[in-house]
């Protein structure tokens, strides 16, 4: 049977691509992205004994993601809290790398995405990754309605931002 430690850090090393991206849309530089994703996975363990598996791993884990994010920001105005982990809440936890020329691709995105309010981040975040909507609004705690509204709503943003002005 397999530890609680080893558990977590098994499903962090598989999920983290999560992590990365809410870091991603929250964050303007790497030294803040390495704060936020810190603090992410340390939210993820101290609610970790929370995750019964009502909902999909991934899913409670955008859900913790996106809420540490937003708490931050909101509070700090973009100057990220961190909270230190002791000695024996270290997880070695082995951290991918993006592809670079796809990262330039996305810049543009990511640029736009940022200039939207914090929960329309989120949502288009999630619809990104291909989720439905259900699982979306189960994740920001709205209603399917209401997110597909939202995203909708999301997406005539981000053509306005990337549309040329003539």
């Amino acid at each position: 049977m397999k530890s609680k430690e080893t558990e977590f850090t098994e499903l962090i090393e598989s999920n983290q691509g999560i992590v990365h991206k809410v870091c991603r849309i929250y964050t303007d530089t790497p030294v803040e992205h390495e704060d936020l994703f810190q603090e992410i996975v340390l939210q993820l363990w101290k609610s970790f004994d929370s995750f019964k598996g009502d909902s999909k791993f991934s899913t409670w884990m955008y859900r913790v993601g996106l809420n540490t994010a937003i708490t931050l920001i909101r509070k700090k105005n973009r100057t990220l809290a961190t909270s230190s982990l002791d000695s024996q809440s270290y997880f070695d936890i082995k951290a991918s790398e993006y592809d670079e020329e796809k990262e330039e691709r996305l810049r543009l995105l990511y640029a736009a995405i940022k200039r939207l309010n914090d929960v329309d981040r989120a949502l288009v975040l999630l619809y990104l990754e291909d989720l439905p909507y259900r699982e979306i609004a189960q994740t920001l705690g709205i209603s399917e309605v209401n997110a597909r509204v939202k995203m909708n709503r999301a997406k005539d943003k981000l053509k306005e931002m990337m549309t040329p002005k003539s």
